[in-house]
């Protein structure tokens, strides 16, 4: 197998290896971050079940959620090849496929726009407007306002979450071609439900963030008190707000005590990760948050 080297912005040097054509379609599927855009395409498809006004178009929904994974995987492609550098000096991101030289930084380039502007042509022309207007919005907030954000400030969380939490309402736009104040809360969820998820991983890698600049919480107050009320605070938050579908008329009863359950243990695993600061508790608080989000959502959508 054939190596050479590039040099990154930083100065660094990286051998790239030629990859089979199996190895490259992984590398750039893993540029997607499938993880991540499953989770966002699921709370998407939440907002368009429950903008639907009586049965579910179907044929609309998978188009609007092939137009979201689309936006999703462009996304977190153009933020891996920005952040290229900062991953490089990161043990949990070394490998990845621009830091470890799988691929070359304007091959990420140019498949993070083509990806990303063909989801716009998409949501615009094949759902509606409305959909490709928000989708432009998460596009602005997340790689111009948070990515760069993140080694200026610890406030990128907060400014990171606005556009973390537009997925339902691209869902719930394109079944109804508008947004009601329904859809801000499905919003609000998602907003409120980021910050113990995020700071949990913020805690469990503060020293990878330090290395790299990053100004997350944990790495500008390291003993861990404020970002341990910051994660009680806001899942505290997130119980009542929780419970507003059913008070709308969303769902109905059966989610209303599901939601206040699962409230209930959240807020148990995060008061036992802010109380004891440790690696483990932060990596139980992060299993019980992507746990949380998706029973959440569908148990909203099976009781709409």
């Amino acid at each position: 197998m054939k190596e050479f080297a590039i040099e990154l912005n930083s100065g660094s040097v990286v051998r790239l290896e030629r990859l089979s054509a199996r190895e490259r379609f992984t590398a750039f599927l893993e540029l997607t971050k499938p993880r991540i855009t499953f989770l966002i395409v699921l709370t998407a498809a939440a907002g368009f079940a429950l903008g639907s006004a009586a049965s579910i178009d179907y044929a609309l929904m998978a188009r609007a959620m092939f137009g979201i994974a689309l936006l999703s995987s462009g996304i977190a492609t153009l933020n891996q090849y920005m952040e290229r550098d900062l991953d490089l000096l990161m043990r949990r991101t070394a490998n990845r496929p621009l830091p470890s030289g799988k691929l070359m930084p304007w091959e990420a380039l140019t498949f993070g726009v083509t990806l990303t502007v063909l989801a716009e042509i998409y949501l615009s022309f094949l759902v509606n407007p409305l959909t490709g207007l928000l989708g432009l919005t998460v596009i602005a907030g997340y790689l111009f306002a948070y990515t760069p954000l993140k080694t200026r400030t610890s406030l990128s969380t907060m400014v990171g979450a606005f556009p973390g939490a537009v997925p339902p309402l691209i869902g719930w736009a394109a079944a109804r071609g508008d947004i009601g104040l329904e859809a801000w809360v499905l919003f609000a969820i998602l907003f409120l439900w980021q910050f113990p998820h995020f700071l949990a991983i913020a805690w469990m890698y503060r020293e990878d963030y330090s290395r790299a600049g990053i100004l997350m919480l944990p790495v500008v107050e390291p003993d861990g008190r404020v970002t341990g009320q910051q994660i009680v605070v806001y899942t505290v938050m997130l119980l009542p707000v929780s419970l507003l579908p059913t008070v709308m008329g969303i769902s109905g009863k059966i989610y209303l005590y599901g939601a206040i359950v699962l409230g209930l243990l959240f807020l148990y695993s995060s008061v036992r990760a802010a109380f004891s600061k440790s690696r483990q508790e932060a990596r139980r608080l992060l299993l019980a948050s992507v746990i949380y989000l998706p029973l959440l959502f569908i148990l909203m959508v099976i009781n709409r």
